[in-house]
């Protein structure tokens, strides 16, 4: 013990006279040294890593194809069904506003992770910094609550029109709908500042591997070395009144209609109605059903490999089938699009 106390004795002595040495030759070497270290240190800390599907590496470039595939036909089929709505004069009312705004609201939804993960799948380089996994988690979150409500505000849409034919007019007037847009993406931007707000303000250590292909919430609270309670608890809370609280003015907006659509007298106007819906429904259950499975249930946080495969269907899938669903279950989408196809077919 006292050899091994003398040992190490000299070394530390060796080590100062190292450490003075340079600082006679160099003044601020030790200043300096210390600065890199700080910020070899910051930049090794201020980064995150994307592990998502990394235990399936023969899959990243079929996975990098198929969600570039999937970008491309959400941006086009969207960006079709924006002209559609904007050069026909019949489909200038409330229902196709909103389904203007929807489409406008899914570029951005899928723009936001698509085609970052699409790259990454590609290159391999799965690192993403603090302040673009932040800026990840922000819009995310707010084009993902803004469709929540969007769907809600749509379903009443539905119920106004087929309940309050007459009063549908002045129920639905211009200033109401722009007010419920806005509503939905105020809505949208205060759920994104809580979650970013509160994810963020937890500490972080090691080499931060986040066990998802984007910075999803659950995933990014799960990758803390905080305690998460407090954060798990809001994120259940606010997802939860969320989800919830918009589900519910679609079902008592659809109850209402389906209930009114029984009582019609033919069944020719008992199609017609439900056709206008059927579309809307079709959305509804895609939406809520995942999006509901994923944050509304104690412990999202804590599994987050569950949810790889399953965000993928309302990130990239949903987004793309939209457009379609409106297009192929709503007839006066399909006659536009025939006639916008025809008039195309005659001037060539």
């Amino acid at each position: 013990f006292r050899i091994f106390s003398e040992i190490q004795i000299s070394e530390i002595s060796i080590l100062k006279d190292f450490l003075n040495i340079c600082n006679l030759l160099h003044p601020n070497f030790l200043l300096e040294h210390h600065l890199k270290a700080k910020m070899e240190n910051h930049t090794r800390m201020s980064e995150f890593i994307l592990v998502g599907f990394k235990s399936h590496p023969g899959s990243q470039l079929l996975l990098s194809v198929l969600f570039s595939a999937m970008y491309i036909v959400t941006v086009v089929g969207n960006i079709c069904m924006i002209l559609i709505i904007r050069m026909d004069s019949k489909l200038h009312t409330p229902m196709y506003f909103f389904l203007e705004n929807l489409s406008t609201l899914d570029i951005c939804y899928s723009s936001a992770i698509t085609p970052r993960a699409a790259l990454a799948f590609l290159l391999g380089r799965r690192s993403i910094s603090y302040n673009g996994c932040a800026s990840q988690m922000f819009f995310f979150s707010l084009f993902g609550t803004t469709e929540a409500f969007f769907l809600a505000v749509m379903a009443y849409d539905r119920f106004a029109a087929i309940c309050n034919p007459l009063l549908y007019p002045v129920i639905m007037s211009r200033r109401l709908c722009v007010l419920m847009v806005l509503g939905s993406y105020l809505s949208g931007c205060i759920n994104c500042t809580i979650q970013t707000g509160f994810t963020f303000s937890l500490s972080f250590c090691g080499r931060r591997e986040i066990n998802h292909f984007f910075c999803d919430v659950a995933a990014v609270i799960h990758a803390s070395c905080s305690d998460t309670l407090v954060n798990e608890l809001v994120m259940l809370a606010v997802c939860g009144s969320i989800i919830v609280g918009t589900a519910l003015v679609v079902f008592i907006s659809y109850g209402y209609i389906i209930i009114t659509i029984i009582q019609m007298p033919s069944a020719e106007s008992r199609h017609k109605a439900f056709s206008t819906c059927s579309s809307h429904m079709v959305t509804i259950c895609l939406f809520f059903g995942t999006v509901f499975f994923m944050y509304a249930q104690p412990g999202a946080a804590s599994s987050p490999n569950k949810s790889n495969t399953i965000s993928i269907f309302y990130t990239v899938v949903i987004p793309m089938l939209n457009p379609f669903i409106y297009t192929l279950r709503n007839r006066e989408v399909k006659e536009s699009l025939k006639k916008h196809l025809h008039l195309l077919h005659l001037n060539h």
